[in-house]
């Protein structure tokens, strides 16, 4: 019975893995359905790793699971949007100053060359990839209880408007966001927790107006059940 706990144990986590890269990269957009039979076949597993696998998701924000009927992945709507970007122009500085003097001068480096290579890049697709990598990258050494899993909850459940907020963006030729990566890293340098702060709230507070300015954003009709869902 135990070795059969580790292996589903295990499983699960490896399903987690593939379906969170698959909802992050955007393969389901907000809405749609999941099925935990279709989880298990597509991944190669039985049901009991994929109903483990979608818990697990929902815990970080990903999915919203309903007794007895299936698997959501999250959806926002614009007020429900601008909340979580308001909690994260709060929360998100504070764990950047946490982790400011923990950092080595060889991690902000990468840092450094993330910034640049975003900067290089003319692909939404890796941005978002770039972007999300720079920023949780600044929050890995300091040890805390709650906060770091609150953020990444948070970053997981704005992903899909993050991606349509930087389709917009780019397609203005706005560059702010490249500036102000610049402006963290140069912060991170000098050690200087405010202004690492400061520029860090600014950035997600920009984010937030922009995709307040954008509601049509939140009016995409969720993906209808196909016959299989239907089942």
């Amino acid at each position: 019975m135990t070795t059969d706990l580790i292996m589903h144990g295990s499983a699960g986590t490896r399903v987690a893995a593939e379906l969170r890269d698959a909802i992050l990269a955007g393969t389901y957009p907000p809405g749609t359905r999941i099925r935990q039979e279709d989880v298990a076949g597509r991944h190669g597993a039985s049901r009991v790793p994929a109903r483990e696998a979608l818990r697990l998701l929902e815990s970080e924000g990903l999915v919203k699971v309903v007794a007895n009927t299936g698997a959501w992945v999250t959806s926002l709507n614009l007020a429900e949007c601008e909340e979580i970007y308001q909690i994260r122009e709060r929360l998100e500085p504070l764990l950047l100053r946490l982790n400011v003097p923990l950092l080595t001068p060889e991690q902000i480096d990468g840092l450094d060359a993330l910034a640049h290579e975003m900067e290089r890049s003319d692909d939404v697709e890796t941005f978002l990839r770039l972007d999300r990598e720079f920023h949780l990258s600044c929050y890995t050494e300091a040890a805390t209880t709650m906060l770091h899993d609150t953020v990444l909850r948070l970053w997981n459940r704005t992903q899909p408007y993050r991606r349509a907020y930087t389709t917009v963006f780019r397609s203005a030729g706005d560059r702010s966001a490249h500036h102000e990566h610049h402006l963290i890293v140069s912060a991170l340098r000098r050690g200087d927790a405010d202004e690492a702060e400061r520029v860090l709230a600014s950035h997600i507070r920009r984010t937030r107006l922009e995709l307040a300015r954008h509601p049509e954003i939140f009016d995409a009709p969720a993906p209808q059940p196909t016959r299989a869902d239907a089942r």
